[in-house]
């Protein structure tokens, strides 16, 4: 743990054995090395007009985040060949030892999840990326290649991050302006009232804050890493995704709880905490994956603790987490959340803004999402013969499924489908099949 801002130095026997053990192997394509098939899905995403045109909302979103270290940190992570990975700068395999024992000594491993990956924790942890150990390592892929989740799931296509973050971002906007028309919009008595038809909400004179740079940011910001954590495999598929920040069973200070989550969450945290980024915009990235009220508190906490070992920085000292009374870690009062001390009060509450609960809401269209992808890789597998492809073919991943959703989405896909039925997607197929896509 952190108490100095200082990586804990085991024994180098301690730190080679617990190295060994997680370098676990299985038959899953070797994760130790960047993926052979990231240059193809740039290729593939760079031509679909669907998320070339993501792109350009995020970037033009951009525009409108307040914070200049925010929004210029961001504009550099979404470009390839400007980003530098600064959490992973200088970065030895020593380093990744003593981090990785760090980790397991904090409980915020579990060592069953290394069998799943070939190279085990240690690449699960830590993807491989280009330029490896230099000052500046370079992202793997391009933002725009990236796929948006795992394999067979939502947005599970080359480009599929820009499209899925394209989506979150209007969301995360639209929830921010849904409670400014109903909670922050003020009539000449200074009395709250909604917005009606035709109005525009009142400006904002008074203390009622929706803090645009975390609305606008934080979507984006939090599934960044999905660049390193989701490669591609030549074959299609992507690489398998590790789970930690917890140890899945007494992760509620000691008591009964799962905090495991992607490690893209993890590692877009934990680059939020080394480009020392406003505690409130950390603390809503990391709220991605869960708001921290109704007992879920700890699982953002633990998340948190986990990104600032990898980050090497100490969360308490960047005001992103405090302690109360009882020593247990708690996220900080942030803002004017500490005039009172609400986490020792008679009824405690977690110290929470409205923007970590706007960034959660917004990341969650997974729950059509991936239904849809899973219902959609049913229709085209049906349809693929029509088009001279089989699931069985080595090529059916990147010259059909994946073609057909860089170009048209699942989501779309599912929405026609539900109407019309094969022959609605058929028709949309044969758009792609004219240009000579498929």
């Amino acid at each position: 743990m952190f108490s100095s801002g200082k990586l804990l130095r085991p024994s180098v026997v301690a730190t080679c054995a617990i190295a060994l053990g997680w370098m676990q192997l299985s038959v899953a394509a070797d994760q130790t090395v960047v993926g052979s098939g990231n240059a193809r899905a740039m290729k593939l995403a760079k031509s679909s007009p669907l998320v070339t045109s993501s792109m350009q909302l995020l970037k033009f979103n951009l525009v409108d985040i307040p914070s200049v270290p925010v929004r210029t940190d961001l504009a550099e992570l979404m470009d390839q060949d400007m980003a530098c990975i600064k959490s992973r700068a200088n970065m030895t395999s020593d380093d990744k030892a003593r981090l990785l024992v760090e980790l397991d000594q904090a409980g915020l491993i579990d060592h069953s999840e290394a069998a799943r990956i070939q190279g085990g924790l240690m690449a699960g942890i830590f993807p491989p990326v280009v330029e490896e150990g230099t000052k500046c390592p370079k992202m793997p892929q391009a933002f725009y290649s990236a796929p948006g989740g795992a394999t067979g799931g939502h947005h599970s296509e080359p480009g599929g991050l820009p499209v899925h973050e394209a989506f979150n971002d209007l969301s995360s906007i639209s929830f921010a302006l849904n409670y400014k028309k109903i909670y922050g919009n003020l009539g000449k008595d200074g009395l709250p009232r909604a917005v009606l038809k035709g109005q525009k909400p009142s400006d904002q004179k008074d203390a009622f804050l929706i803090d645009s740079t975390v609305v606008f940011g934080a979507p984006v910001w939090h599934d960044w890493a999905k660049t390193m954590v989701f490669q591609w495999n030549a074959d299609g598929t992507e690489f398998v995704e590790l789970n930690f920040g917890g140890n899945g069973k007494t992760d509620n200070n000691g008591a009964a709880g799962d905090s495991k989550t992607g490690a893209h969450h993890i590692i877009g945290i934990a680059e939020a905490l080394k480009r020392d980024m406003p505690a409130d915009f950390v603390i809503a990235v990391a709220s991605a994956h869960s708001y921290p009220t109704y007992g879920n508190e700890y699982k953002v906490v633990n998340w948190i603790r986990t990104a600032a070992i990898l980050a090497q920085v100490d969360p308490y000292a960047k005001g992103v987490l405090q302690k109360d009374a009882k020593g247990n870690p708690r996220l900080a009062a942030v803002r004017k959340l500490g005039d009172i001390d609400l986490t020792s009060a008679d009824d405690p509450v977690e110290n929470t803004l409205i923007e970590y609960v706007l960034h959660n809401l917004s990341d969650a269209d997974y729950v059509i999402t991936g239904p849809a992808a899973k219902t959609v890789k049913n229709v085209l597998a049906k349809l693929a013969p029509e088009y001279g492809y089989s699931e069985k073919d080595s090529e059916y991943l990147f010259k059909f499924r994946h073609t057909a959703l860089a170009y048209l989405s699942a989501e779309r896909l599912h929405i026609v489908y539900s109407n019309g039925g094969l022959s609605a997607v058929r028709a949309e197929l044969n758009k792609l099949k004219k240009l000579k896509l498929i």
